[in-house]
């Protein structure tokens, strides 16, 4: 069973995706596993708007990723599985209080 927190993870990165792409893609319609410049035409400035609000909704900061990063997320997964691993991070620190 997937982790709830990951299924609203990759919900709002979807939804984040659906909101830049040009011709429009209902977000339930993304495959999550397609590269999203070749499938659907992600072009490089909007991949940079789409990675800014997808950390800004997800609460991960952007600056956790270095340029190799942000070029090796090819698919809506690869987006999703990044900011997971800081996702759980900084609620593991917050929850902490570290």
């Amino acid at each position: 069973m997937p982790d709830t927190t990951d299924t609203a993870l990759e919900d709002a990165v979807r939804d984040q995706l659906a909101l830049v792409l040009v011709p429009e893609v209902p977000a339930e319609e993304i495959d999550p596993d397609a590269d999203m410049a070749g499938a659907y035409g992600l072009t490089s400035l909007n991949k940079v708007l789409f990675l800014t609000e997808a950390c800004e909704e997800t609460g991960v900061d952007l600056a956790h990723f270095t340029e190799h990063d942000l070029a090796g997320m090819k698919t809506l997964r690869d987006v999703t599985a990044a900011l997971a691993r800081h996702h759980h991070a900084t609620t593991a620190t917050t929850a902490t209080g570290a």
